[in-house]
């Protein structure tokens, strides 16, 4: 008779936190300046005009604008009229 008790389905017993990425702001929409858009892995999405991308490829707003989806790059479109607007953000944006 065994002394001691198995250990085989203690070893399994565990499970990762979940990360939360996916589209945080979506096409049309008013992102404030520092505004997570898109939480991703890899560069699934580039930044685009008044977006950067952080160290975890996290794509934010450098200012207050309007998210614009244009293909495969995510701008923004200034509400500001100090700022200077992107010529090709501005043609495929929905205002």
């Amino acid at each position: 008779m065994a002394h001691k008790k198995g250990q085989g389905s203690t070893k399994n017993g565990r499970d990762s936190n979940p990360q939360y990425r996916g589209i945080k702001l979506y096409g049309g929409e008013v992102a404030k300046a520092g505004a997570i858009i898109v939480r991703q892995c890899g560069t699934r999405f580039k930044a685009g005009y008044l977006v950067r991308r952080g160290n975890d490829d996290t794509l934010y707003a450098v200012n207050l604008g309007i998210v614009n989806f244009r293909g495969r790059y995510i701008d923004i479109v200034p509400s500001d009229p100090a700022v200077p607007r992107y010529a090709a953000a501005d043609r495929t944006a929905k205002n």
